[in-house]
């Protein structure tokens, strides 16, 4: 089953983000090579694609896992979180639907 991992920001993460992105993304890399992740990406902190210096405010990934306890352990061992990006993660069963 696929699960939402959504992940809020500290205020001012960007240093942090900087710091761990390359472990976080070696991670996702993971699931992708796997063939589990469905999608995964920042929230911009502005209404653009490149936000500069206002950084993010959080983060989506959604993907395949065994169970939620599976899904939550994942999220839960995310560099991010050891960085102390996240202030909060929510992990959640996710049906697709479409396309």
């Amino acid at each position: 089953m696929h699960y939402a991992i959504l992940c809020e920001d500290i205020a001012n993460s960007l240093p942090l983000r900087q710091q761990a992105r390359p472990a976080h993304l070696e991670r996702i890399q993971t699931l992708v090579d796997q063939g589990r992740l469905l999608v995964a990406g920042p929230h911009p902190a502005l209404d653009t694609e490149d936000p500069g210096d206002a950084g993010f405010t959080g983060s989506l990934i959604i993907a395949e896992f065994d169970s939620l306890e599976a899904a939550t352990a994942w999220a839960d061992a995310d560099p991010y979180v050891e960085a102390g990006v996240f202030s909060k993660v929510i992990v959640k069963p996710y049906k697709v639907v479409l396309p």
